[in-house]
This record gives C-alpha cells, sequence and structure tokens, in this order.
C-alpha cells in the first residue's frame, strides 16, 4: 500500500492493481479504439455547437450567486478569525471547490459560470476584450492555483490561501470593470476550468447560452481554438502530472535535501512538467501536420486535451473527495463524527484511477479522429493521426507510471 503527501490538505492511499496489467489493458484499449476509428469512421460525425435538443430549463443564477458570496465571505471569515487547529476553511477551498466542480462540471455543464459571485457586477466594458488574451489569463491563474496547492511551503495555511484569493479577486475585479462579463468567460481560471470539463457534460449550454441535452463528444468539438487554450489544458495536465511523481521517493528526497530547497525546486519541477506536456503535445500535432499537409493544427486539437485532463484529475483527486469530503463536511458542520478511511475499498479507488485514465485517452483518440477526418485529406487522414496516438498513447503510459510511482 502506498501513501500520498499531502496537497493542499488531505492524503491519498491507494492500493494499485499490478502495473503490467494496467499497461496492457490500457494499451490494448488504445490500439483497437484507433484500428477501429480508421476502418469503421470515415467522416466527421459531431456537430459541435450545431447539436443538442433544446432542454428548458433555467437555473437561478443570481440566488445562487449570492450564496456562493456568501459561503465565499465565510470561508475567508474563518481563514482570517477561524482556529489554528481543525479549520474548515483549507478544506472548504482545496475539496469542497477545487475538486467538487470536476463531478458538478461533469454532471450539469459550466456551472462556475451559475455561481460565479463575480456575475453579480455590472456587464458595462468599457473596452472590447482583445481577441489575442484569448484563455492565456486562465492560464495562469490555474497555474497560480496549482502552484498554492502542490508547491508552497504551507498551502494550507491561512496566509497562504489569504494572499492568493486576495490576487484572484483583485484581478477578475478589474478584468470585469474594464472588459464586463467577457473577461470571466476565459479569464477566470475557475470558470474556464469549470467551462472545459462540462463540454464534456450532457447537460450544455451553447455559445448564445442556450441550455441544451447532448452528445458530450458534440459538446467537446464545440470548444472553439483560442490563443492560450493549449497552455491551459496542459498546465491541469502537467500539474497532475507533478502531483503524481512529486510524492516518488527520490523527489521528496531532492525536495528535502537539495541546494535550492524545497520551494524552488518544487517551482521548477512544476514548470518543467508543464513544459514537457506542452512540447510532446506542440512536436507531435508539428508532425500530423506534415504528414497531413495542413498546418496551424495545435490550436484545432487541443479540445482532444480535456477528456485526457479530466481523467488525470478524476485519478488524483477521486480518493481524496471520498475522504477529504467527509472531513470537509464533519469541520465545516461541525459534526462530532468520525472520518471513516475505508468508506471505499482501496481496490475500488485503484479501479476506478485506471480507468479514468485509460477512458480518458480513449475519449481523446476519439475526438482526434473525428476532428482529423474533417480537416486532413482523405488520403492522409489515418497516417496523420499516428504522431497524435503516439502522443495518447504516452500520456496514457506516462500517466500511469505516475500513479504508481508513489
Amino acid at each position: 500500500m502506498t501513501e500520498a503527501l499531502a496537497h493542499g490538505v488531505g492524503e491519498r492511499s491507494d492500493l494499485p492493481i499490478p502495473l503490467f496489467y494496467a499497461y496492457a489493458g490500457a494499451f490494448a484499449a488504445l490500439v483497437v479504439s484507433f484500428l477501429a476509428l480508421g476502418l469503421l469512421w470515415a467522416d466527421s460525425r459531431f456537430r459541435g455547437d450545431r447539436a443538442g435538443r433544446v432542454v428548458p430549463l433555467r437555473l437561478p443564477g443570481r440566488p445562487a450567486r449570492i450564496v456562493t458570496l456568501l459561503l465565499a465571505l465565510h470561508t475567508t471569515g474563518l481563514l482570517l478569525l477561524g482556529p489554528v487547529e481543525d479549520n474548515a476553511a483549507p478544506h472548504l477551498v482545496y475539496v469542497l471547490f477545487w475538486v467538487g466542480l470536476v463531478p458538478a462540471s461533469l454532471l450539469f455543464g459550466p456551472v462556475w459560470r451559475s455561481l460565479s459571485p463575480f456575475r453579480l457586477l455590472p456587464d458595462r466594458p468599457r473596452r472590447a476584450l482583445p481577441a489575442r488574451l484569448g484563455y492565456w489569463p486562465a492560464a495562469g491563474g490555474l497555474l497560480a492555483f496549482t502552484w498554492t496547492e502542490l508547491v508552497a511551503p504551507e498551502p494550507a495555511a491561512p496566509p497562504t490561501l489569504l494572499v492568493f484569493g486576495a490576487g484572484y479577486a483583485a484581478v477578475q475585479l478589474a478584468g470585469t470593470r474594464v472588459y464586463g462579463h467577457a473577461w470571466l468567460e476565459r479569464g477566470d481560471p475557475f470558470e474556464a476550468y469549470s467551462t472545459l470539463i462540462g463540454q464534456l457534460s450532457p447537460l450544455g449550454r451553447r455559445a448564445d447560452g442556450t441550455r441544451v441535452l447532448r452528445n458530450p463528444f458534440d459538446g467537446l468539438d464545440a470548444v472553439e481554438p483560442a490563443p492560450g487554450l493549449v497552455a491551459t489544458v496542459c498546465v491541469l495536465l502537467g500539474s497532475t502530472g507533478y502531483d503524481g511523481f512529486s510524492t516518488a521517493p527520490a523527489w521528496v528526497d531532492a525536495l528535502q535535501s537539495g541546494p535550492l530547497g524545497r520551494t524552488a525546486l518544487g517551482t521548477l519541477g512544476l514548470l518543467a512538467t508543464v513544459a514537457v506536456v506542452a512540447l510532446l503535445y506542440g512536436g507531435c500535432l508539428g508532425l500530423a501536420g506534415l504528414i497531413g499537409g495542413t498546418r496551424g493544427l495545435a490550436p484545432r486539437f487541443a479540445h482532444t486535451l480535456v477528456p485526457i485532463a479530466l481523467g488525470y484529475l478524476v485519478a488524483h483527486y477521486f480518493s481524496l473527495f471520498v475522504i477529504e469530503g467527509q472531513r470537509t463536511l464533519v469541520l465545516a458542520l461541525r459534526l462530532d463524527l468520525a472520518v471513516d478511511q475505508n468508506a471505499v475499498a482501496p481496490e475500488t479507488i485503484a479501479t476506478v484511477q485506471v480507468l479514468a485514465i485509460v477512458a480518458g485517452h480513449v475519449a481523446g483518440v476519439v475526438a482526434a479522429h473525428d476532428r482529423s477526418v474533417r480537416l486532413l485529406p482523405e488520403a492522409r487522414a489515418v497516417a496523420g493521426q499516428i504522431p497524435l496516438f503516439v502522443l495518447m498513447l504516452a500520456y496514457t503510459l506516462g500517466g500511469l507510471t505516475l500513479l504508481f510511482a508513489a
């Protein structure tokens, strides 16, 4: 049995299945799906933003945002005035909010858009949001948050969370004041995070705001290429990758005894992991473009990384959510209850982790194939996918290796 160090709050305690069987199953699933798609899927089938059946659903946006604002103020109060021991605030941030956004967005679509207290501000832009900004502010915000969670010397300390929260709020207030709500769509890291994951929800939202019930792959296909989109997804992939190998004994020893110090070395490790993910993606898409005779493919295939990132997030946070979710409720509601460390069997946790990574990559292969037969010449569509398939395979084996690395 392996035991992971805390990231933000809590621990992950996982009992993986044998690594060989995980590798074999993942390899077989990817190869079979790639071959089957090449033989049976000759034309693009996903319709993106045009797909879906309109759902006459209207969520109570303003009341929900007011409740979220009150919860945020309550959490801030706990950070400022709460107890030193057993303070619920870090659990509310790292478990209920950060991890909880994943299942909530997957089930109900881009929920943070409906919950964000910043959308209570009037939408009165002073100028148009520059197209070149794209998702870059979101990528920077997500990198800052994951650094706070995984690298900061005391991630659960109130001063650490207060500094991040103040910076996050200041940026969102300033951005909304200048650019209106258009800023929040791609400038708020958590709205971008929730929206990208929410594209895989059956309950989706079209670009005009219409709510629809649709095939999750149609929702994924609706992700529009934009500057910084690749960087945003690579931050999600790279940060969960760093979370995986940061618990390896060799890396823990290096953090504790290295000449650079724990924080500096951890920062370099996080940045290097994100950079490796991005370089692999850019290199493989560049090669795919050469084979397919088509330029500028990287932004157009960025959506294929979203299910992979989702699989990594589920794999790395599932056990934390199960255990620390209980603790969050106990501390927040001041319940006199014990946390059940065995609420889910270790074998179940390991199975969910492996299946999440493999399923995420298979979904990425499907999305990549559909986009390839749409963009690449028919004679080169399958050959052009080979670099993408190699990339998916590398990400899969790398993710499984990190999962077992602790």
